[in-house]
């Protein structure tokens, strides 16, 4: 397994095609989450808990609250006062994001560095209020970003003066909203960290800053690219979908096609099911054999259009792209039987459904050149499902009030520094990033084949040369900032 975790897609619909959750920052769909309860990682790290406090911004009883902070780290290869690299972790188990991860370890013997991930407040093991977490608003308010950075620089402060290692110089590094939460780490606590590695981070797919329908209008050209019939078979099936549905034993029929192991009770599961196969295939469209979200081949889009391509012209459409959602949900072969309904919940899934209802409103449509069927966004109808869920309403402007992202050029060229943003064009979420070189420090490094954060995977020896040469340039560039604040002391 390699790299930092991807975005993962929750995708909720009304009838009338509005989404009521959006696509979200590593996103636990329940059968990721179930895949990965089922395979614990085997990871080089120690685990340790730091005693962290529930709320760094008020000063009422609750706040002074402690919770269990769930850290891993591994010393292996440190000198003493050597770099300290710390992943900014996700929303999620603190391991699979180590396991996934390899980037770090590899470099790790070069800067001699220690290696220490941070698990995310409110998920895996990191639960302020124990099973009682996602009981309420009372208790889910405090989970949003601003408290987790907080979290990051605390542990990072204390744990640098109990390795008396206070010279030693700490580079963030995180993937997706990891990736988010590096950028951003390195801008409110500059002092903590002297630099940042942000791979996939859309930092700017909030408000109106980029058009809506890009992150659809990507993954559409992924497949576009790979065929332009394969775009067109997808495109018209789903219309095929609707249509089957509609007949009196039409979800029977569905149920039969798509090989189920209960039979649906609505169309609108078997929809959901080859639409986050596609979405997810095109995110982890690497170039070698992956096991990340799940197994896949080297280049699983080319797989997938090679399999719509393949079948006779006369081939229902809906048949070709159950097929080839096949490549995403069975490559090994070993399912007998597809569960497109689950209406059980996970920690994972609670956790970002809260943070997509308060501050990580991410909006997200389909245009006409989209393969997907008629998608928009509406912040009323998100309101009102998150006022029936949590009580709350979201706040659509708050992270660019709070992180920024409008004019991102002009603004961080005057006060930020030392951040490498990492895009691979295969990745949809990488129309949310930041694609051009800021400043001499602030670098964007954007890979044409690249998919969501290739570069944090482990290195193989069947990588591409585009590959190796973008972690050469970014460890050229981590060491600079290293050399630098060692010339400077």
């Amino acid at each position: 397994m390699a790299s930092s975790p991807t975005l993962f897609v929750l995708l909720i619909f009304t009838v009338t095609g509005t989404a009521i959750v959006e696509l979200t920052p590593n996103f636990f769909h329940q059968s990721l989450i179930n895949h990965h309860k089922n395979s614990k990682p085997n990871i080089p790290y120690k685990t340790q808990f730091f005693p962290q406090l529930l709320d760094h911004f008020t000063f009422k009883p609750q706040s002074y609250k402690i919770f269990n902070q769930k850290y891993l780290i591994n010393k292996k290869y440190w000198d003493h006062g050597s770099p300290i690299f710390v992943y900014t972790g996700n929303e999620g188990d603190i391991e699979w994001f180590a396991a996934n991860t390899g980037f770090m370890l590899d470099i790790a013997p070069k800067f001699r560095a220690l290696l220490v991930f941070i698990e995310h407040r409110f998920y895996g093991e990191s639960l302020p209020f124990g099973k009682d977490s996602y009981k309420s608003a009372e208790t889910l308010g405090y989970l949003n970003s601003q408290q987790a950075l907080a979290d990051f620089a605390v542990l990072i402060r204390s744990l640098k003066q109990n390795l008396s290692s206070e010279a030693s110089p700490v580079v963030v590094f995180g993937g997706s909203y990891g990736g988010m939460l590096a950028a951003w780490f390195r801008l409110k606590y500059p002092h903590v960290a002297i630099g940042a590695v942000a791979s996939s981070a859309p930092i700017v797919q909030f408000d109106e800053i980029i058009p809506w329908t890009s992150f659809y209008d990507a993954v559409s050209q992924d497949y576009k690219n790979a065929s332009l019939n394969c775009y067109e078979v997808i495109k018209g099936s789903w219309a095929e979908l609707q249509a089957l549905s509609a007949q009196r034993d039409g979800l029977a029929k569905i149920s039969r096609i798509f090989r189920t192991c209960k039979n649906l009770q609505s169309m609108y599961s078997a929809r959901d099911w080859l639409w986050k196969a596609f979405v997810y295939t095109a995110m982890g469209n690497y170039p070698t054999e992956a096991n990340f979200v799940m197994p896949l081949p080297a280049y699983p889009v080319t797989k997938m259009c090679k399999i719509i391509d393949g079948f006779p012209s006369k081939t229902t459409k809906r048949n070709r792209v159950i097929a080839a959602a096949k490549v995403y949900y069975n490559y090994t072969g070993t399912t007998k039987c597809f569960n497109l309904e689950n209406g059980t919940d996970a920690h994972g899934l609670q956790g970002w459904n809260w943070q997509a209802c308060t501050e990580m409103v991410m909006p997200l449509s389909t245009s006409n050149e989209s393969m997907f069927p008629p998608l928009s966004f509406e912040i009323e109808e998100l309101g009102k499902f998150c006022m029936n869920r949590y009580g709350v309403m979201p706040r659509p402007h708050w992270i660019t009030t709070e992180f920024g992202g409008y004019r991102i050029e002009k603004v961080l060229k005057k006060f930020g520094s030392n951040i490498i943003f990492s895009n691979g064009m295969q990745d949809p979420w990488s129309r949310g990033g930041v694609l051009k070189n800021i400043s001499g420090s602030i670098v964007a490094l954007v890979t044409e084949k690249g998919a969501h954060h290739v570069d944090f995977r482990f290195a193989k020896k069947d990588d591409p040369d585009w590959l190796v040469e973008q972690r050469r340039q970014e460890i050229g560039i981590i060491q600079r900032w290293i050399d630098d604040y060692y010339a400077d002391f």
